[in-house]
């Protein structure tokens, strides 16, 4: 156990989560739903797949082994935590990107946390009651006041923008749809955190059969993924079959016009959520066609996905150096996201032309959201040394 080495495997993820989606930007002339599908059959399939049966011992007879209900409730909190990356879509429309984004992680962040060991029944003994769980507490306090800021932050540039701007960005916005959709996704997008919890007999018997402790979680994560996988799939299915882009699979000629991409929300939020496209379809205009450069699109998406699916590698990781007080991970994981985030806002001139107010505030909130992992880390610290 080194919570230290714990909250630098977390940091990884966080870069690994904040980074996916750049090479989906070289992606030509393939819609949303294409290059999204692609991309998560090597985030939620081959790539948990492959990594678990090189990394870890007997996985299938460590999934055959395991109880039926962790199998279930992982696979259900999967599921679960898709339909919540499908509803933050949702929270964008009607609340605006700042706004929306900061209820949504607010909410994942502290149910994620809490709600383990809560549901363990140890969040009095554990957490409430001892020194280290109120340091991991005040840690989670500081990480939700970190996206507060970040949040405001994000407020404070809308404001900044024109009349024309301000209704482009948010067309349908509805402050009470909203507030219900941001519980329901920030809700659903923690249960990954539950899918992970549910999985902790799989990993004490994939002990058992001999796997190195760092790699306990990655035969959990071939369950839960794969509830992901269930969501996203058909949800681009159907996004295929509706605006007629199931061909592109197959096919370079592209027909018609895909729609362009706003470029200052191209990066994923830390739900990971197919948020650019909860889309209605869109009625794209003829044009003379266009070839897409298939194998190119095929290995950035690859690429894209693969990156996405080592936040997670180094989330089980990080999660085996925090001891009994790994539910703390999901507060590192949320935090270091965020700030890795922003950091790439930065670094593709999102706030480029921000006032003063707003880029201090930018810089505040990942002082914060800094503070906040090594506030968890210390506690976690103080719990091992005891």
């Amino acid at each position: 156990m080194n919570p230290a080495l714990g909250v630098f495997f977390h940091w990884l993820g966080g870069l690994a989560s904040a980074s996916f989606y750049v090479p989906y930007r070289g992606v030509k002339h393939w819609a949303w739903e294409t290059y999204w599908l692609v991309g998560g059959f090597f985030s939620w399939i081959i790539a948990p797949w492959i990594i678990a049966l090189v990394m870890t011992r007997d996985l299938m007879r460590v999934l055959h082994e395991a109880p039926a209900s962790s199998l279930f409730w992982a696979y259900v909190f999967g599921v679960l935590w898709g339909l919540g990356g499908l509803t933050f879509g949702l929270t964008m429309r009607y609340l605006g990107m700042s706004l929306g984004m900061a209820m949504v992680l607010g909410y994942t962040a502290a149910f994620g946390t809490l709600m383990p060991p809560i549901f363990r029944g140890v969040f009095a003994s554990e957490v409430l009651g001892t020194h280290s769980g109120l340091v991991i507490l005040l840690g989670v306090a500081v990480c939700l006041l970190g996206i507060a800021v970040a949040g405001a932050a994000g407020v404070s540039k809308e404001r900044e923008m024109s009349t024309e701007q301000k209704r482009s960005s948010i067309k349908e916005f509805d402050l009470k749809k909203g507030v219900v959709v941001a519980t329901f996704s920030g809700v659903m997008s923690a249960c990954f955190a539950y899918g992970l919890a549910a999985g902790d007999p799989i990993k004490a018997i994939t002990i058992q059969h001999r796997t190195p402790v760092l790699w306990q979680g990655l035969p959990v994560l071939v369950v839960v993924l794969a509830g992901g996988f269930t969501t996203n799939f058909i949800w681009c299915l159907i996004l295929n079959i509706r605006n007629r882009t199931g061909y592109q699979y197959f096919e370079s000629e592209i027909r018609g016009k895909v729609p362009a991409r706003n470029e200052e929300h191209i990066l994923e939020t830390a739900t990971d959520a197919p948020a650019e496209e909860m889309a209605v379809a869109v009625a794209v205009a003829q044009e003379p066609a266009v070839r897409a450069p298939m194998l190119a699109n095929y290995l950035l998406s690859a690429l894209a996905g693969t990156t996405w699916y080592m936040q997670f590698f180094f989330y089980t990781m990080g999660e085996t150096q925090m001891g009994r007080y790994k539910f703390s991970s999901w507060t590192l994981h949320m935090a270091s996201i965020i700030i890795f985030s922003t950091l790439w806002g930065i670094a593709l001139s999102e706030w480029k032309g921000a006032g003063s107010k707003t880029k201090l505030l930018v810089a505040f909130s990942l002082l914060v959201l800094v503070s906040s992992t090594i506030i968890v880390g210390y506690g976690n610290y103080i719990g091992s040394s005891h």
